[in-house]
């Protein structure tokens, strides 16, 4: 499959087995976390995705469908019945007290001025493209929160937690959760399917109050990490799938050096104690 998909259920995306850029971060961890996750699957539901879920559904209008449940929390086995009815069903759940927290967050973002030009632009959310990677073999999938008709800067909603909207938390976010290798393989994919974007941006918006918003492009620098580290995920994926060996971390003994930062911290203590 090539080309972009608008309306695809969330459910059938994730279920497609083209490689994501979710999928290609497991790799990057090691073949045999994707092989746990993926092809085991031992795939974590947390709070902190169903709560990005939902205010993603709330803001770009598609996505997973949200439902309420009136209990103060997932404690008592009633509550979580009704939970996994719910993600059993392929939707949200989330508890009545905590929508408070979405709605908020969703009226942050659309009362932002750059936020809701960034949306508002003729385009489509939840814009599934599919292409297949010519230097590796590897079917590729991504899927834009927004895809703007004209393909020029694309974007990617962030929730963070308070403070972390603020540019040097975020910039150590993108290195935490592989937001360069998400940039390069959206990029890459809408690429190889004809429909190259310009660009993607980060719309980052914060879940406490005053729901901080900002927005971020990456720079070069980080453009090239993020394209080298995704590579090295097709190869990995292609050499794995090949194989049918997913190693973990090396067997041999290896040699470990000390962080940067001790080597500093080193050397100040020694200039501090002389």
């Amino acid at each position: 499959m090539t080309g972009i998909v608008l309306g695809m259920p969330e459910d059938t995306y994730h279920a497609h087995s083209a490689l994501s850029s979710t999928q290609a971060k497991l790799l990057l961890d090691s073949p045999a976390m994707y092989d746990w996750v993926v092809t085991q699957g031992h795939r974590t539901e947390k709070a902190a995705f169903d709560l990005g879920s939902a205010i993603h559904a709330e803001v770009l209008g598609s996505g997973y469908d949200v439902v309420e449940l009136d209990f103060d929390d997932f404690r008592s086995a009633a509550a979580r019945t009704a939970r996994d009815e719910v993600r059993a069903a392929g939707k949200i759940p989330m508890l009545r007290k905590d929508m408070t927290e979405v709605h908020a967050t969703a009226q942050a973002v659309l009362a932002h001025p750059r936020g809701r030009a960034l949306l508002e632009r003729e385009g489509d959310a939840e814009a599934s493209v599919f292409a297949t990677d010519p230097a590796t073999g590897v079917q590729m999938r991504c899927r834009f929160d927004f895809l703007p008709a004209d393909r020029r800067v694309a974007v990617d909603l962030k929730t963070a937690r308070k403070g972390h909207a603020k540019v040097h938390k975020f910039a150590s976010s993108i290195v935490e959760y592989g937001y360069d290798v998400s940039w390069a393989w959206y990029t890459r994919t809408a690429e190889l399917a004809r429909e190259a974007v310009t660009d993607l941006v980060f719309l980052v918006v914060e879940t406490e109050p005053p729901y901080h918003l900002a927005v971020y492009r990456l720079n070069d620098e980080f453009k090239e990490i993020g394209e080298a580290k995704a590579l090295r995920a097709r190869e990995i994926f292609a050499r794995c799938t090949e194989t049918g060996e997913w190693p973990g971390l090396p067997t041999d003994i290896q040699v470990i050096r000390p962080p940067q930062y001790a080597i500093y911290q080193h050397i100040d203590d020694m200039e501090t104690s002389s």
